[in-house]
Formats: structure tokens, C-alpha cells, sequence
């Protein structure tokens, strides 16, 4: 029953699209290797899904 997601920036946002870095700054995550717990839901999974090339996801 895990009701929150580990997401953890593995790629630098440096170069990627304006939107996709806008999501991760929304996320919370401002520093690589930096890890931030969110809801498990389906705004979050949208998130996640946009910029999956530049994100680790764990179930907390």
C-alpha cells in the first residue's frame, strides 16, 4: 500500500525542454541525486510520465 513515490533527478535538466524543466522544478527537485517523496497520484503520474528520461521513481 504505498501511497507515496520516491523521485530522484538522475539527468540535469540543463538543455531539456523549457516545459519538461518547469515540471521538475514543480516536482521539487533542484539538484541532481536529490530525492523528494510526492501523493501517488494522477497529477504526480503525469508528472513523472513527461519527463521519465530524466527521473528515478521508487515506491515509498
Amino acid at each position: 500500500m504505498a501511497n507515496t513515490l520516491k523521485v530522484t533527478l538522475v539527468k540535469s535538466p540543463i538543455g531539456a525542454v523549457p516545459k519538461h524543466k518547469k515540471t521538475i522544478e514543480a516536482m521539487g527537485l533542484r539538484k541532481m541525486h536529490k530525492t523528494v517523496e510526492l501523493p501517488d497520484n494522477d497529477a504526480t503520474r503525469g508528472m513523472i510520465k513527461q519527463v521519465e528520461y530524466m527521473v528515478k521513481v521508487e515506491e515509498a
